[in-house]
């Protein structure tokens, strides 16, 4: 095998590894935090779009796995001082493991903490603008912060690290706004990193130096598919935590494996389909195309068995326009129609929050001793 071809091998196995690790990772996760969930199963407890129980569990668990794959990753390709031109690099790994993290600490705020009267963009500078600071602005403060610290580990010119930091910033937001139905920010989310992956081949062959797409998207596609069938069978949700988490890595992936036109592309992608999710509704969008509909639709339990609930439930009425058709979903007062509903109570909100924020303390104090 010539020089190219080993190269060649040794990046789809180390993407292979990744995959694996960030799956078998994101498994673990979720057993352990079903075992014992922080502060008690019903802060975990959300109602989804057909009015059934559902744990936001998955999320933090697909998060801690991508981000342990990643870890595992810089260390493997520390320890073996991997110098391929086409690896992604201890710094790299690094870098889409801090832009998990940070997503992942946000995004379980707003999950936790948050409120449903005040939605999008609009409404959380909307609310800026009267005096009131919601934990969405928070976390859209926070994700851009993330996003700034991780384009300036990324390197390069001023311009490089903005456009950085705005895939890593951008991606967390947008995957986040499919978390609608069942599965779909997680397909979204493999099929973006299949586009980063094609990308960054594509750039290869134009003889571009970045690092291999396949490596960079690796992880955080492995930790989302190991748990896709508990969201397709909608026993778990992504949520903000898990949503965000994946969308600021695959940023991140973006970032350390496309040439900057790609990323200029991608990153006015971005930018327009969340200005465009202001005023139009993904769900209405995917539903009215019949090939969208069909990949939406891929895996997941017939419209049909939506039908009566329990004794106790609320009732349910046929869909409103934009709704998967056929379907019955709940109508809760001052509700929409496929946001999930908050039930615990604030104190187990404080104590979880509490428990997740010293956990990931603890970690980075015993990384650096």
């Amino acid at each position: 095998m010539s020089r190219a071809g080993r190269a060649v091998a040794g990046r789809t196995t180390g993407a292979v590894v990744a995959g694996v690790v960030g799956a078998a990772a994101s498994r673990a996760a979720y057993e352990a935090l079903r075992r014992r969930p922080p502060a008690g199963e019903q802060t975990w407890a959300r109602t989804n779009h057909r009015g059934e129980q559902v744990t936001l569990l998955e999320g933090p668990a697909v998060a801690v796995g991508a981000i342990a794959a990643e870890v595992v990753a810089a260390a493997v390709e520390s320890q073996l001082q991997f110098s391929s031109e086409r690896s992604v690099g201890p710094r790299s790994h690094l870098t889409v493991a801090l832009a998990g993290g940070g997503a992942l600490g946000f995004g379980i705020l707003d999950d936790l903490a948050g409120s449903s009267t005040r939605r999008g963009l609009r409404g959380h500078l909307g609310a800026l603008a009267e005096g009131e600071i919601t934990t969405g602005a928070v976390k859209l403060a926070g994700l851009a912060a993330t996003g700034l610290v991780g384009g300036a580990l990324l390197g390069g010119g001023p311009s490089d690290r903005l456009i950085n930091a705005g895939l890593i910033a951008g991606g967390a937001n947008l995957l986040n706004l499919f978390d609608l139905r069942p599965g779909r920010a997680v397909k979204v989310a493999t099929l973006s990193a299949g586009l980063i992956a094609a990308g960054s081949a594509a750039g290869s062959a134009a003889g571009q130096d970045r690092p291999s797409g396949l490596a960079a998207v690796a992880a955080p596609v492995g930790a989302g598919l190991a748990l896709l069938p508990e969201d397709l069978a909608e026993r778990a949700m992504l949520g903000d935590a898990g949503a965000n988490a994946l969308g600021a890595m695959l940023g991140a992936a973006a970032a350390v494996a496309l040439p900057r036109p790609a990323r200029v592309g991608l990153l006015a992608g971005i930018v327009a389909l969340t200005a465009a999710s202001e005023k139009v509704s993904f769900t209405k969008v995917i539903e009215r195309t019949p090939v969208l509909h069909r990949l939406d639709m891929l895996g997941r339990r017939p419209a049909e068995a939506a039908g009566d609930g329990p004794a106790g439930r609320p009732a349910t009425v046929p869909v409103a326009e934009g709704d998967h058709v056929g379907a019955q979903v709940i109508r809760l007062p001052g509700r929409r129609a496929g946001r999930h509903r908050r039930v615990a109570s604030g104190e187990d909100r404080d104590r979880s929050i509490n428990w997740i924020f010293g956990f990931l303390f603890r970690v980075l104090a015993h990384q650096q001793s």
